[in-house]
């Protein structure tokens, strides 16, 4: 949501806890859900031509129901279904984005088993606040999973100013379940020196799930990001900044590289209006591609009309130079996606 939370400490115990409302009570369940919805106009061309993704239309980008249980003081489990329409499609689908048990031992460790959020992408989602109109950074460059499935760990200390996720995961994502020889490892470390500053490095390593009995690969796909945050009641300010090796490379004898930066803002100048915008550039393929570059930028004014309903009127651009990428938005060959109309996030 667009709005601010109290603190980047208070944020972080959200996103530690899985974004989800926690039943306070043993045998209690409770159940929230969260809806990203658009009404927009694209054009979208590549090489200069109008492609059929251009016209005015619907989505339902996505739509979570998530049911959480806590069996007592220690045990608990969550399952969060996940819903999208896309108007370009031919179908809608529902699929399950988060199963697990959790185990809390303690505030400084927490176990859960199954598919859950990773380390970076909903984490940097509670800073940034605009996530029903643009995926965060590595997401939308198609580098990142916002879920997996594994082993993960959660845990804070320093008087809750310090903060821990490690997780053992299958790399391919939560719509893949598959089964590898090695698991990857996706790990955050966030700092909070005064109210308000995040800091956070996160690491991940592995084979994307490509580490089969009857594939080899090849090369290790790693990936590395700094985040620096300033969240207060009246903005959020942002920096990102990441580089990947390999990442498209696993079974490849080729290596390349990539690297990109995010700066994103927002000003709350009343308690149901803010202004915002972002800006990203990235190089997705510097040694095989090395002209070839995507940048993205939007800004909006969106409106607070009730508790827990956002409306943005924004206007975004995705733009890929000199080749070809995907995007969370579009498939670009020396391209633009412009898109301008209404978004909307719904959560209870």
């Amino acid at each position: 949501m667009s709005r601010a939370l109290p603190s980047a400490a208070v944020m972080a115990a959200c996103m530690i806890a899985g974004g989800t409302a926690r039943a306070a009570d043993p045998g209690q369940t409770t159940v929230g859900g969260t809806g990203y919805f658009d009404v927009t106009s694209i054009d979208q061309k590549n090489n200069g031509v109008t492609t059929d993704a251009s016209g005015v239309g619907l989505d339902v980008k996505r739509f979570y129901i998530a049911v959480d249980h806590q069996f007592d003081k220690t045990w608990a489990a969550n399952v969060t279904t996940d819903f999208n329409y896309v108007s370009a499609d031919s179908e809608t689908q529902l699929f399950i984005k988060k199963a697990y048990v959790e185990s809390k031992f303690s505030d400084a460790f927490r176990l859960r088993i199954g598919s859950d959020n990773v380390p970076l992408v909903p984490f940097v989602e509670g800073l940034y606040g605009n996530r029903y109109i643009e995926n965060v950074l590595v997401e939308h460059l198609s580098l990142e999973s916002s879920a997996d499935w594994g082993v993960h760990t959660y845990g804070g200390f320093g008087g809750g100013h310090v903060h821990y996720a490690v997780s053992a995961i299958t790399g391919a994502g939560y719509k893949n379940p598959t089964r590898t020889q090695k698991m990857d490892l996706d790990s955050r470390i966030d700092f909070e020196p005064i109210d308000g500053l995040t800091l956070a490095l996160f690491y991940r390593t592995g084979h994307r799930g490509l580490d089969k009995e009857s594939v080899n690969p090849i090369h290790s796909a790693d990936r590395s990001e700094f985040l620096a945050a300033y969240v207060k009641k009246k903005f959020r300010i942002g920096v990102e900044y990441f580089t990947a090796d390999n990442w498209n490379q696993v079974t490849s004898p080729l290596t390349d590289k990539a690297d990109g930066y995010s700066v994103w803002a927002t000003f709350n100048l009343k308690d149901n209006l803010s202004l915002f915008a972002r800006y990203d550039d990235a190089n997705p393929s510097k040694d095989l591609a090395p002209t070839l570059k995507n940048t993205y930028y939007n800004l909006g004014v969106a409106l607070h009309p009730v508790q827990r309903v956002d409306v943005a009127f924004v206007y975004k651009q995705d733009k890929v130079d000199n080749g070809t990428y995907k995007t969370t938005n579009a498939t670009l060959t020396n391209g633009t996606h412009d898109e301008f109309g209404v978004w909307i996030q719904v959560s209870y």
